[in-house]
């Protein structure tokens, strides 16, 4: 698969966005508070590829810790579509999907596409988490 346009969003619509981005470059699974308890499964975007086709007022904002983060959200269904922020072991500035919010990407697809484990828990965003199973 290539860099393709994606469209995705929360559960009941109101936070809508597009991203364009390559799938099979994988995915992350990250094991700190926020990612663990929401099982937050991210695709890193290049922040000029991502775009919020919801009016920003729209979405809910949730910060912790050391506020690198800002944990976009739907304030009227709860779900979490993406994220973005500053952390230089990513790279610098960086815009993550949620990739269970996006639309018509078939199951199989999913199924097949690889997963890398973040220690975000210790801030070790470079290493593997000795426990994944949970994520």
């Amino acid at each position: 698969m290539a860099r393709r346009t994606y469209r995705g969003g929360c559960h009941c619509g109101k936070v809508r966005y597009q991203a364009t981005f390559d799938l099979d470059a994988g995915t992350t699974r990250c094991n700190c508070s926020f990612c663990t308890k929401t099982r937050y499964w991210g695709a890193q975007v290049q922040p000029e590829d991502f775009r919020l086709l919801s009016p920003e007022d729209a979405v809910g904002l949730y910060q912790f810790g050391a506020k690198v983060g800002s944990h976009r959200f739907c304030p009227v269904c709860g779900v979490a579509s993406y994220s973005h922020g500053y952390v230089e072991e990513l790279g610098g500035a960086y815009c993550s999907i949620n990739v269970a919010t996006l639309d018509d990407v078939e199951p199989s697809v999913l199924a097949e596409v690889s997963v890398q484990y973040l220690d975000g828990r210790n801030d070790r965003w470079d290493e593997t988490p000795a426990e994944v199973r949970h994520l």
